[in-house]
């Protein structure tokens, strides 16, 4: 037997959309920013190094710890930007699911 969605479970919905809306978008803007910076840490430990060639810079730059810690900044970053989407579309299934349902159920009577 298929279980039906109720008008409780979409409006639920409706409003952690709306509620999290603001929060999604500042893990997606940190998301951004913290992949952007990557290049900048990058760069910086590469100039230390300005004297060795581009690929002893490069090396440098992966294996500092610096760099290192800001990859875990990133790891964080992506995990609440693709929570919140992951939920986003959650949520915007089951609405999507109702409005089938709703159609469904208009066409039987």
């Amino acid at each position: 037997m298929p279980r039906f969605i109720n008008d409780a479970e979409v409006e639920s919905a409706l409003h952690w959309l709306n509620d999290n809306a603001v929060v999604a978008a500042k893990a997606r803007a940190e998301r951004l920013y913290v992949e952007d910076y990557a290049r900048v840490i990058k760069a910086r430990i590469m100039r230390e190094h300005a004297k060795e060639s581009g690929i002893v810079q490069e090396r440098e730059a992966y294996a500092d710890n610096r760099y290192l810690q800001h990859l875990e900044a990133i790891r964080q970053a992506v995990m609440a930007d693709e929570t919140q989407r992951f939920l986003r579309d959650a949520k915007l299934a089951l609405i999507e699911s109702w409005r089938s349902q709703s159609a469904n159920e208009r066409t039987r009577i």
